[in-house]
């Protein structure tokens, strides 16, 4: 039985069911821009609750599968009030986002409930969401984890390189990396080369790829 629970003023509904739950179509729900994954992911875990695409495994542990959206501040939020006791985000099939402001505060909110970072075997994690992943109080990945990366692209079809490299557009990621434990210089370093690549195009990337660039445990 699916339950369809309101919860709070912003009508955020929430599901929840006991019941085995894998990602059918890794490719759905992929916002413009983003990138669809190369392989299927899921974990198979029982579910006891979902948040928009954060779906609730454990009291500690929550699940991410699917893109970021306007709607997902609220969501992630509403969990975090119900499920005070999660410590660990798996990220298990994570595509991106249609909102880059709701990212960043998702992550921040993330940071600050001290919540640890994860991308288990077969995961991926692509364009906007490597930011969610960044925020973790502590980042860490399974070997055959994959990761995908390519400029970001304005409402006025301008990309990261159309804009001088002081620019605040620029900038603001910068600091955002900075902010999450980043030292600056490999900061610079890890934006430069996620905009390597346009929004068109993809630069695939395993643990070791990060790694050299972000600290993981």
């Amino acid at each position: 039985m699916l339950y369809a629970i309101p919860v709070g003023a912003a009508g955020i509904t929430v599901e929840t069911e006991i019941y085995e739950w894998t990602e059918s179509d890794p490719g759905q729900n992929v916002a413009t821009g983003a990138v669809a994954a190369p392989q299927q992911a899921g974990s198979g875990r029982k579910l006891l609750a979902s948040y928009g695409p954060f779906h609730v495994v454990g009291h500690d542990r929550v699940e991410l599968a699917g893109s970021i959206e306007s709607s997902s501040v609220a969501e992630f939020r509403a969990l975090l009030q119900a499920w005070p006791g999660i410590r660990q985000l798996d990220m298990v099939d994570c595509p991106g986002t249609g909102d880059d402001s709701a990212i960043f505060t998702i992550a921040r909110m993330l940071r600050r409930a001290g919540i640890t970072t994860y991308v288990p075997d077969g995961g991926f994690v692509a364009s906007g969401a490597v930011e969610l992943f960044l925020a973790g109080k502590k980042r860490s990945a399974a070997p055959t984890a994959e990761f995908a990366v390519h400029s970001w692209r304005d409402s006025d079809g301008m990309e990261a390189d159309d804009y001088a490299a002081d620019d605040p557009v620029n900038v603001e990621y910068i600091n955002f990396y900075t902010e999450m434990g980043i030292p600056r210089d490999k900061a610079a370093a890890f934006y430069a080369m996620t905009n390597s690549v346009g929004h068109d195009d993809a630069l695939y990337l395993g643990r070791s790829d990060i790694a050299a660039y972000i600290p993981l445990d």
